[in-house]
C-alpha cells in the first residue's frame, strides 16, 4: 500500500464515520422522540398518522442499515441505502432550499449527500476499519 493510498483510506474512513454520526442521530430520535420523528415525516414525506410502533420499526431498520454502513459490511447494499436514505431526506427538503437564510442548516445535506455519492463509488477502496475488506483480505489468503 503506497502512501496515497494510505491516504484515500484514512480520508474515505472519516467520511463514513461522518455520515454515520448524522445518520446514526437521526435514527435515534426515531426510539428516544418518536412524536419529532413523526412531525418530520408528515412535513417532509407527506405522512401522517404513523404511531410509536412504526417509528420503532423504521428506527430499527435503519439502525441496522447504518451500522451495517459504520462496520463496512455489504458495502454494495449498506452504502447504497446510506445514499439513498440521504437523497431522498435531501430532496424532500427542497421547500427549506427557497429561503436559504431562514433555512441555513439544511444546506449542509448536500456536501453529506457528496460525501454519500463519494463513498459508494469508492466503496471497494475504503478498507480501514472494514468488515468486507478484511473478509476478502481473509479469503485471498
Amino acid at each position: 500500500m503506497d502512501h496515497n493510498d494510505k491516504k484515500l483510506g484514512i480520508a474515505l474512513l472519516l467520511l463514513r464515520l461522518g455520515v454515520f454520526i448524522v445518520m446514526f442521530m437521526w435514527t435515534l430520535d426515531k426510539f428516544l422522540h418518536p412524536e419529532h420523528a413523526a412531525a418530520v415525516f408528515a412535513n417532509f414525506y407527506m405522512l401522517e398518522g404513523l404511531g410509536e410502533g412504526a417509528f420503532l420499526l423504521i428506527g430499527a431498520v435503519q439502525l441496522v442499515i447504518v451500522l451495517g454502513f459504520v462496520a463496512g459490511i455489504f458495502r454494495a447494499w449498506s452504502y447504497g441505502l446510506v445514499l439513498a436514505m440521504h437523497t431522498v431526506s435531501t430532496f424532500s427538503s427542497w421547500k427549506q432550499y427557497l429561503d436559504p437564510f431562514e433555512n441555513l442548516l439544511f444546506f449542509a445535506a448536500w456536501p453529506m449527500l457528496a460525501a454519500c455519492v463519494a463513498l459508494f463509488l469508492l466503496r471497494k477502496s475504503d478498507r480501514l476499519l472494514n468488515f468486507d475488506a478484511w473478509r476478502e483480505n481473509k479469503a485471498a489468503a
